[in-house]
């Protein structure tokens, strides 16, 4: 069986590693690769190489690397077909979100061929007397980046285009379920010309996670993924000294108004709920029917939902794949149970969702439950599947305050005709990402993307400026031209 190995100092090797995983074809259920599992001394080369290269990366010219950013945005666009069949095979995903995943990942790298201008400096002249000032910023080091396996090449690309055109150089630990993009992600880096050592992937587990944590040589973390394991990265991570970002998991509610146009909320419900089979970090996965709205919003979803064809993801006409594991696909089918126990009426019933030809995927259809109250475990729960649940209220204060009382702070969204509505529930919602008729609400490159309460552990978002200050510290020059008497007195303004 074919065995993904890792990429560091410009070429491909298997290190230390003796251990592997499968990879799963999420649509036959069956394993269709083995991927390396690194060990600390797998890490430590890696970290070492990165090291290495950093120092003379870090005095590379904007220039050259605006040049390769380039370079490697055109071959992602050249090779997008192949990326996207290689992320639909290993994830699960259908190819066409997929490929809206690739170019959304691609923007962060067109806002980092712009990186010259988000590295100007800053220039104060005559502060005093013959005394100018001027501020710059200058890389890390070595920094790395967890990954979920939701988004196997988004996400690794909000963080290291920015990182590596600000001057580090960059370890990358992606998802052992789906690593392939990752790998070939770096042979793209290697044609567009980055030198051997900046760019690595070493695959793993949480061996390979803690390690990372733990290493000296790592400057800074970036994480993506459960809330438990955002505080673990944390709190292990910041211990040892290091910069973190660390994003966590999200219960996304929709508000629909009566005055909102309800098949256009609940097409785009549908598509946000389900698409990718709700393995979205940005997934609607509580829509809350305010007054008059929600039977024929309930009427309209169920319809919708019933109609979404769920098949392989290699297959053009699939709206939805399988989930990525068995496990996943059995968490779902729990959840929904436990749901219909506690007393949520099942509209539309994914558990018995079999394909012909791939009855051993893991595959789990569409499921709707209404009369959902935020005391049930599928409301409670971040579920990571195609499951919608509806809670009703009477008022756009109620939902305000319901969606203010959860732990989770991700995104959430309004439907409505009204600016006032809009205006009052944008500014009310203690969320990080709020969309107005817009049902995942994610921020274009050039803002940051991250939530608030438990969907960030701390107070670093990603991509972005934030991104470019996250990856960069600091420095501020204070200088005189020509030589005068030194004064014995404390420096003043004057």
């Amino acid at each position: 069986m074919h065995i993904i190995d890792h990429w560091i100092d410009g070429s491909a090797t298997s290190a230390h590693s003796t251990c592997t995983a499968p990879v799963y074809d999420p649509a036959t259920g069956r394993p269709q690769a083995s991927v390396l599992l690194a060990e600390p001394s797998d890490v430590d080369i890696a970290v070492s190489a990165a090291a290495k290269a950093f120092e003379s990366w870090a005095e590379s010219s904007l220039s050259q690397r605006t040049r390769i950013m380039f370079a490697f945005r055109d071959l992602l666009v050249r090779h997008e077909d192949e990326l996207a069949r290689m992320i639909s095979s290993e994830h699960g995903k259908v190819v066409d979100d997929a490929r809206g995943e690739i170019a959304r990942g691609r923007e962060v790298v067109e806002y980092a061929c712009g990186i010259a201008d988000a590295l100007k400096g800053s220039f104060s002249d005559q502060v005093s007397r013959d005394v100018d000032v001027h501020g710059f910023r200058q890389p890390l080091g070595v920094v790395a980046g967890i990954t979920p396996f939701n988004f196997p090449i988004m996400v690794p690309m909000w963080m290291h285009p920015i990182a590596i055109a600000t001057g580090n150089t960059f370890v990358l630990k992606p998802s052992e379920r789906d690593p392939s993009a990752s790998r070939l992600v770096a042979e793209l880096y290697a044609e567009a010309g980055l030198p051997a050592g900046v760019f690595n992937v070493v695959n793993g587990d949480k061996v390979a996670v803690d390690a990372l944590l733990e290493h000296p040589g790592v400057a800074a973390v970036s994480f993506v993924g459960s809330t438990p394991i955002a505080k673990h990265v944390h709190e292990r991570a910041t211990a040892t000294g290091k910069r973190v970002q660390a994003l966590g998991g999200a219960k996304n509610h929709a508000v629909v108004l009566p005055d909102a146009d309800l098949d256009y909320a609940a097409d785009h419900l549908t598509a946000a709920a389900f698409g990718s089979a709700g393995q979205r970090c940005m997934a609607i996965s509580v829509a809350v029917a305010v007054g008059a709205a929600g039977d024929d919003l309930v009427e309209l979803l169920e319809r919708k939902a019933k109609a979404v064809r769920v098949g392989p993801g290699g297959d053009a006409s699939s709206d939805m794949g399988p989930v990525v594991t068995d496990a996943a696909r059995e968490r779902v089918i729990n959840a929904v149970a436990r749901g219909d126990e506690q007393g949520a009426t099942v509209v539309v019933d994914g558990r018995g969702c079999t394909v012909a030809g791939h009855e051993d995927g893991f595959f789990v259809g569409p499921s709707l439950l209404d009369g959902v109250t935020a005391e049930m475990d599928v409301y409670r729960e971040e579920i990571f599947g195609p499951v919608l649940a509806v809670v009703r209220v009477e008022t756009v204060d109620e939902a305000i305050a319901l969606i203010n009382s959860n732990p989770y702070g991700n995104g959430t969204a309004i439907f409505t005709g009204s600016g006032e509505a809009a205006r009052r529930f944008q500014r009310a919602v203690r969320i990080g990402m709020v969309g107005v008729n817009v049902p995942i609400p994610v921020p274009m490159s050039y803002y940051s993307f991250g939530g608030w309460k438990d969907s960030l552990i701390g107070d670093s978002p990603i991509h972005g400026p934030e991104g470019v200050r996250f990856y960069t510290r600091a420095k501020v020059v204070t200088s005189r031209w020509p030589r005068t008497e030194a004064a014995f007195s404390f420096p003043t303004s004057l």
